[in-house]
């Protein structure tokens, strides 16, 4: 398990925890020295694992056959040679690229950087999963009343009604591997066509339509306002027809980035819930990215998610 942003005592603290308990052997990314101060001044146990500097002379051959890669991944798409060598240097380029080449199972990173500037080097390296267009951020929230994901939170800003269904679809994939059965609520300020203004309702029920017809088995149903897709009594009494009656949703995917990113964030905050992700879905590897400056235990969280991610695609 590769964690770049590894000059962070947050990240080493997991790193350690990680290592001790036996969940993944860590490498990590970083400034040699800076990593090594931390790690004695917090007497933590990591004196073993090995540490990469990808700006080190030590690495420049290393360097160069990644840069090689990624300027023949990259070269009809406006990367240089000279653009692809500096690049290479960059921790999240660096440590994307030793997964794409097997010297690692999994990536992770984000904990320093925007969310965007994490994904990029993964799109460009490894690219989505064989078959799909799209990928997706989701966030599991654990609550009072139980586990409930939430999705797209991280990546698409607005999306049309054919990444919403990959983005259904992935979610409802991901949800399965937890053991849970998908009840999945498209939701929207609009309930089955009420709101005649805008096109979120429309985006929505158009998603739902495609659904329904190619998926049939999948207990979706939307658009929906959020308290009757959570209230199933209230839905059962006013809109009975809906495939989600008897059916506790689980599952929000919400009309855009904005809707959903606020949302889990409410949640999070004065709700009493805990965030657990994100979990990066649909990428071609196993590569996850942090949520910026998060805690402790989330970095160990979505590590623990990476290894059985790592896990299945080695059955590939």
């Amino acid at each position: 398990m590769v964690f770049a942003d590894a000059g962070n005592f947050n990240v080493l603290k997991a790193a350690e925890i990680v290592y001790l308990e036996g969940i993944a052997k860590p490498i990590l990314l970083g400034d040699n020295k800076k990593i090594k101060k931390i790690i004695e001044e917090n007497n933590l146990e990591l004196k073993k694992v090995k540490i990469i500097n990808p700006h080190s002379s030590l690495e420049a051959r290393v360097r160069k056959e990644y840069a090689k890669v990624l300027f023949e991944k990259r070269q009809r798409k406006g990367i240089t040679l000279d653009e692809a060598e500096s690049l290479i240097h960059n921790p999240y380029y660096f440590g994307v690229m030793m997964v794409e080449l097997g010297h690692a199972d999994a990536f992770i990173s984000g904990y320093e950087s925007k969310y965007a500037d994490t994904i990029r080097p993964a799109l460009q390296i490894v690219g989505t999963k064989p078959g799909l267009r799209t990928i997706a951020g989701m966030y599991i929230m654990m609550t009072p009343k139980g586990p409930f994901f939430f999705a797209d939170t991280t990546v698409n800003i607005l999306p049309t009604p054919e990444e919403l269904v990959d983005i259904t679809l992935l979610t409802a994939d991901q949800v399965t591997k937890f053991n849970i059965e998908p009840h999945i609520a498209l939701v929207s300020y609009s309930n089955f066509g009420s709101a005649q203004r805008g096109d979120s309702p429309k985006t929505m029920s158009r998603a739902v339509e495609i659904l329904h017809h190619d998926h049939p088995d999948l207990i979706v149903d939307g658009e929906l306002q959020a308290n009757f897709a959570l209230n199933d009594e209230l839905q059962k009494t006013i809109f009975p027809f809906s495939k989600l009656v008897d059916h506790k949703v689980n599952t929000l995917i919400f009309p855009s980035l904005n809707a959903g990113n606020i949302a889990y964030k409410m949640l999070q905050e004065i709700g009493g819930s805990e965030a657990i992700g994100p979990i990066l879905m649909g990428i071609g590897k196993p590569i996850h990215v942090l949520q910026m400056g998060c805690s402790v235990q989330e970095i160990v969280d979505v590590t623990a998610m990476a290894v059985v991610d790592a896990q299945e695609w080695s059955k590939i």
